[in-house]
């Protein structure tokens, strides 16, 4: 059995945002908020539920999973595979906006239900050691949370180490199927959530169809293509980094020799420099 990789744009909104899995998403919800008992969510509404793209290689339909449960809550589930500039202002934005936009101006403020923003970062973001971060607003002296209508939880997958016979907590299985289920062959013997089991089902590459599987494919493809550019963009950027160095620790020899009272016939000929870029340097040397 070979599973797709979780993290892939496609792969990613057609498990957690699929409308007949609900059980997928909801149980990821009650394990990142750690929801027991009558507090846990039963039942959601897709706000964008997963489209396919509707030609091959153009982007998902969607940016993120988002939905409602019961109460009028709502949970941004965010998958970002490279850093952006600016997540902690994006997360902010998102959870915001959506936290305005449930009533209009002059409706009743106690009519505001909670917003959760839950990133799940394929990066390094925060100085904690721990995968998995809670955020809160909270009173800066005591530590207590009075306004608790906006939270935010964060994994970050590369700190996360675990191996398949290390994990305990449900979050910690959900984050080793995010970060891992590419990897894996077999649904490992501990899995005994069913919205769990049921997201390595949907991740078997067996239960895509051929329509879905390209187009999980051509977004893999994209996000290599971006990767790609980045990298050459950073080697360039590198390379001409170098050679600026290496231009300036030059010039500075060839003025230490103009400095010493040498020809400038002698400093062009040691340094490859110009006769008019030496005579340029002694110049202003003058000045």
């Amino acid at each position: 059995m070979k599973f797709v990789d979780v993290k892939n744009d496609v792969a990613f909104r057609k498990i957690f945002g699929n409308e007949k899995k609900k059980i997928i998403l909801i149980s990821f919800l009650n394990a990142v908020l750690d929801l027991h008992d009558k507090l846990r969510i039963n039942d959601i509404t897709f706000v964008n539920p997963f489209q396919l793209p509707r030609i091959a290689g153009e982007k998902a339909t969607i940016i993120d999973v988002k939905a409602t449960d019961g109460n009028g809550s709502t949970f941004i589930v965010e998958m970002q595979v490279a850093e952006p500039e600016g997540l902690d202002k994006l997360a902010l934005y998102y959870s915001s906006k959506d936290y305005a936009s449930q009533i209009n101006s002059g409706d009743d403020y106690p009519k505001l239900r909670p917003v959760y923003f839950i990133g799940i970062l394929n990066f390094k973001y925060f100085s904690t050691k721990s995968f998995f971060s809670k955020h809160l607003i909270i009173e800066e002296s005591t530590g207590e949370c009075f306004l608790k209508d906006l939270q935010f939880r964060f994994i970050e997958l590369p700190k996360f180490k675990k191996k398949a016979n290390e994990l305990k907590s449900i979050i910690e299985k959900w984050t080793f199927f995010i970060k891992n289920a590419r990897n894996l062959d077999l649904i490992p013997d501990d899995v005994d959530d069913e919205g769990l089991k049921e997201a390595y089902n949907e991740a078997a590459e067996f239960s895509w169809t051929d329509k879905e599987y390209d187009a999980y494919i051509y977004a893999g493809m994209r996000e290599q293509d971006a990767k790609g550019i980045i990298s050459l963009a950073e080697k360039r950027a590198s390379e001409k980094a170098l050679e600026k160095g290496i231009e300036i620790g030059i010039e500075e020899v060839a003025i230490n020799m103009l400095k010493q009272g040498m020809d400038i016939e002698l400093v062009s000929k040691f340094t490859n420099f110009s006769i008019a870029r030496i005579k340029e340097l002694k110049s202003n040397l003058k000045n």
